[in-house]
């Protein structure tokens, strides 16, 4: 009992901190013609609404790439559009195309602070919470620091909730995938970080500690027995949760490379 509870003021504390945060001004507010991440966030939204899935990578009349063109993979794209279905009905001019770019005000910057604090609570801070607790031989006061710890991360909050931007939503993903491994749950692993990252393509960051432990897993089962099977199984798995992700896109060979362009920026714009 005194573990949820200590976890429940540990949770409480990270959200209102993060609301915060939000209170605060955000990059690029007021300072055209771009206006910062807040704005391109908005213009996904606007994008993703009112195009065609088959024109939201490419550069059209009603879709300048130069600004701020949808550069991240299907996932993103997907919940842009979720987050306009929800806008619409609140404000239809907030998503209006063309006619809402730079749009700003206190409640639309209310909405889309929602939309981040929403996202942070249904994906990110559950895994951190069930990471902490699946920590063995730590006592219960290691458990709930380690949570403070990673929730009150200020980077993060600063990014997401001062900055603007989503990226608890890739992390929380990659997290899940790392909890599901150590349970040895690698097909639901693999799903997760698939997730990760057909969302931001930074998760490739992460992508080769998943690839090299499962991989040694194969080989130590063997690969003439288990292990092969088990290489069989988590490739098959990998390929379908990319196909699902990607599945609107396959019309055409140019769609799939459109969309596989922010992955290509990733190697490109990458040091070293």
């Amino acid at each position: 009992m005194e573990k949820w509870s200590l976890m429940t003021i540990t949770v409480l504390l990270a959200l209102i901190v993060r609301w915060t945060v939000s209170l605060g001004s955000y990059s690029g507010a007021g300072k055209p013609p771009m206006y910062g991440d807040y704005e391109a966030q908005r213009h996904w939204q606007e994008v993703t609404y009112n195009l065609p899935i088959r024109q939201w990578y490419f550069n059209t009349s009603d879709n300048n790439l130069l600004y701020w063109g949808l550069d991240y993979p299907p996932l993103t794209a997907y919940h842009s559009l979720l987050c306009a279905y929800i806008a619409k009905l609140i404000n239809p001019d907030w998503i209006a195309l063309h006619t809402s770019q730079g749009y700003e005000s206190q409640p639309h910057k209310l909405f889309m602070r929602t939309t981040v604090f929403v996202a942070d609570l249904l994906v990110y801070i559950p895994a951190v919470i069930f990471y902490c607790f699946s920590l063995k031989e730590t006592s219960t006061k290691k458990k709930v620091s380690s949570a403070l710890c990673i929730l009150l991360y200020p980077g993060l909050i600063l990014i997401d909730h001062g900055h603007f931007q989503y990226n608890s939503v890739s992390l929380g993903f990659a997290l899940w995938g790392v909890l599901a491994l150590s349970y040895d749950w690698d097909l639901l692993g693999s799903v997760a970080f698939c997730l990760a990252l057909n969302y931001k393509q930074m998760e490739l960051y992460h992508s080769l500690p998943f690839f090299c432990y499962l991989l040694g897993k194969c080989f130590k089962k063997g690969l003439k027995g288990k292990g092969l099977v088990l290489l069989i199984k988590i490739t098959g798995t990998v390929v379908v949760s990319f196909a699902v992700c990607w599945l609107p896109f396959c019309t055409d060979m140019e769609q799939i490379m459109q969309v596989a362009l922010p992955f290509s920026l990733f190697f490109f714009f990458s040091p070293g």
